[in-house]
């Protein structure tokens, strides 16, 4: 019995050693549509090109950079890099990266339809407010965005509670000398804000928002984006900073989008790093296929999936032959 029970351990000592289960890469779990869409190409890229186990975790935009400083997710797929304190401090701390250029030319600012300016005379839509060319020019013209539930007061449309731009816009409206006269209105979502303009648009409603690109709106409707100071950039840190009593007035941080990774992504895995850093995603062509995703509701891992599918010229290049090969492996049966 002895020889039988040193045999049997002797046998379990030559199997070979299994592997524990790598633990899945948490994404950041953004709620706008072209972070939604970018998250799922490159969770599809790494799952299926590199073969690495993914997820996604809720948070608000600062939330969710203070957990990516503390490794709690590795990746924030789109990271208006430098605006928030939080991204800051982070990364001046070297707990957080920036990388890439994701997107070119993306931009951010307070818009109107056009036709509140220009009219629409197919629609029989009358210029509401032919001189509105400055954000100061809205002194002038609180009547024409009316908030139905504040008499007196036009609306603003600001970014859901928790963004960095809706602390932003906030405090712009009181550089303005706009605080008084509108009404700041904070969106529950995303999701609700651009159901919110499209049902003015498509109305006829004339309505003030922020806004910014890349975004399915930018694709579908004509904007006109109001003309604010250059910026400065001691006036922007008055702007970020939601406790200053006294800001000053300053476009938006020039946009840089990248994809915020943390400190232990970083070296663990560099073969993700160097993809990351070659993604690109054309403006026009992303506005595009955002527009198509809102359109007909698209979930973002469908048109994720359908990006890469119908546009292999733009991401082969991201990634090496044998990843690429593998991808393509994937699509191929989805």
């Amino acid at each position: 019995m002895k020889r039988l029970v040193l045999l049997f351990c002797a046998a379990l000592l030559s199997l070979p050693a299994l592997a524990a289960p790598r633990a899945p890469i948490h994404f950041g779990e953004i709620t706008w549509e072209s972070g939604s869409f970018t998250t799922e190409v490159l969770r599809l890229i790494v799952e299926h090109g590199y073969g690495y186990p993914t997820d996604t975790l809720p948070g608000s935009t600062v939330s969710m950079e203070v957990a990516l400083a503390r490794n709690d997710i590795q990746v924030i797929g789109e990271e208006w890099a430098g605006r928030s304190p939080a991204w800051v401090k982070a990364e001046q701390a070297g707990e957080v990266f920036a990388l890439g250029d994701t997107v070119k030319n993306a931009d951010e600012g307070w818009y109107v339809p056009e036709f509140v300016i220009k009219g629409d005379a197919a629609r029989g839509i009358q210029p509401l407010a032919p001189d509105l060319r400055t954000v100061q020019d809205l002194k002038r013209h609180a009547k024409v965005f009316a908030d139905p539930e504040s008499p007196g007061k036009g609306r603003f449309l600001n970014s859901p509670s928790g963004w960095t731009s809706e602390t932003v816009n906030s405090q712009k409206l009181k550089a303005y000398g706009l605080d008084g006269l509108y009404t700041n209105f904070r969106s529950g979502s995303g999701a609700a804000l651009d159901a919110e303009v499209t049902s003015s648009i498509r109305r006829g409603k004339p309505v003030l928002f922020y806004y910014w690109s890349p975004t399915p709106l930018m694709g579908r409707f004509k904007l006109v984006r109001l003309e604010e100071p250059a910026f400065d950039a001691q006036a922007w840190a008055t702007l970020t900073d939601a406790s200053n009593p006294n800001p000053k007035g300053s476009a938006s941080l020039p946009a840089k989008l990248s994809i915020g990774v943390s400190k232990a992504f970083r070296e663990e895995y560099p073969d993700l790093v160097a993809f990351f850093g070659k993604v690109d995603l054309p403006i026009d062509l992303l506005n595009s296929v955002l527009g198509r995703m809102s359109e007909q509701r698209q979930d973002p891992k469908v048109a994720a999936t359908a990006f890469l599918k119908e546009h292999p010229q733009v991401w082969q290049g991201w990634v090496p032959d044998a990843q690429r090969e593998k991808v393509q492996g994937y699509l191929a049966g989805h």
